[in-house]
């Protein structure tokens, strides 16, 4: 009797595993099997910073996911494009965005931007920063960035600055520059950085937030002289270069910015598989080191980590292109 019992027990627990398995919600299958196919990685800077970290990431990426790597980039219209194609896109994990500041700040700078920059899109990581260097021609009298701000305020409008388009993180730079320290510094715009360094050596202009790997080999020359960095803790990039906040303007912190995103919609699964793929490959010591010598530094944040920052960033930095009435030339 009690072995009849033990088996009618077994029998009705094997029937009820056999229910809940039957009743129970099946799981995507994409989230299972991600990725099924090549991944698609979308840039909007052709032979720029995006392109450079995308190519080097993709050439780890590949092997780690099982499936090959395509770096795609959609230049032209201030990268509209490359955005705009991978907010359409599935939201499957297959076709991410690599992109920079830009992407949350293009909306205060033009009115027929065709995507939202947090709603359309699911961040992965924030993949490098990289800062400014604010360097001035030698023949300016200035030597600290207390004593340009006090000659900026005494004298307004007699220092020139360079930039190179209106929302480049040049330009950014040395707007948030303007709006915290009170001064008036003039704007003197160039069509590319080169344009720009040629007009700074010839002391066209005085002032330019520059990339480290635009005048770190004119600092060296002794051709501009260099006042700060502009992120908000000493680079591993320049480490003897003191922080900008720290020398006169606290609280004051910029620069460029790259991350993954992946179209809204995307299975929290795949985020989480991308992001610790990608997020892994930029906080190798190899990958660091090579990202330092080309003038950035990796991160590797988590999504919740890089959501943060775009959203502080598009209050910080929206309320200074409002106030300043900036609009994209």
């Amino acid at each position: 009797m009690r072995d009849a019992v033990s088996c009618l027990i077994r029998a009705y627990a094997a029937l009820g595993i056999l229910i809940a398995t039957a009743l129970a919600p099946a799981a995507p299958a994409f989230s299972q099997s991600f990725p099924t196919k090549a991944v698609r990685v979308v840039t909007g800077d052709p032979g720029g910073g995006t392109d450079f970290v995308g190519r080097l990431v993709a050439q780890v990426l590949g092997n780690a996911l099982g499936q090959p790597m395509i770096v795609e980039n959609r230049g032209g219209a201030s990268g509209i494009l490359a955005a705009q194609s991978v907010a359409k896109a599935a939201p499957d994990g297959h076709t991410l965005l690599l992109y920079g500041n830009r992407i949350w700040i293009l909306q205060y700078l033009r009115d027929d931007v065709p995507f939202d920059a947090v709603k359309d899109f699911s961040p992965i990581t924030l993949a490098v920063r990289s800062p400014n260097i604010l360097v001035l021609h030698p023949a300016v009298p200035i030597d600290s960035v207390r004593a340009l701000i006090a000659s900026a305020k005494a004298r307004p409008g007699s220092l020139n600055y360079a930039a190179t388009g209106s929302g480049t993180p040049n330009h950014m730079a040395a707007e948030l520059f303007r709006a915290m320290a009170g001064v008036d510094l003039v704007r003197i715009n160039y069509k590319g950085t080169s344009a720009a360094m040629n007009g700074l050596l010839r002391n066209d202009v005085q002032i330019m937030f520059a990339t480290v790997a635009a005048v770190l080999s004119h600092i060296k020359a002794g051709k501009l002289k260099v006042l700060g960095v502009t992120s908000a803790q000493p680079s591993a990039l320049l480490p003897d270069v003191p922080t900008v906040a720290a020398s006169g303007l606290p609280g004051y912190e910029s620069g460029s910015a790259y991350g993954y995103f992946a179209p809204a919609g995307t299975s929290t699964t795949v985020i989480t598989r991308l992001n610790q793929e990608i997020a892994g490959i930029l906080r190798r010591t190899d990958m660091r080191e090579k990202l330092l010598g080309a003038g950035v530094e990796s991160v590797g944040s988590t999504p919740e980590e890089f959501a943060a920052v775009i959203k502080s960033e598009m209050t910080r930095m929206g309320k200074v292109i409002k106030d300043a009435g900036i609009r994209e030339d």
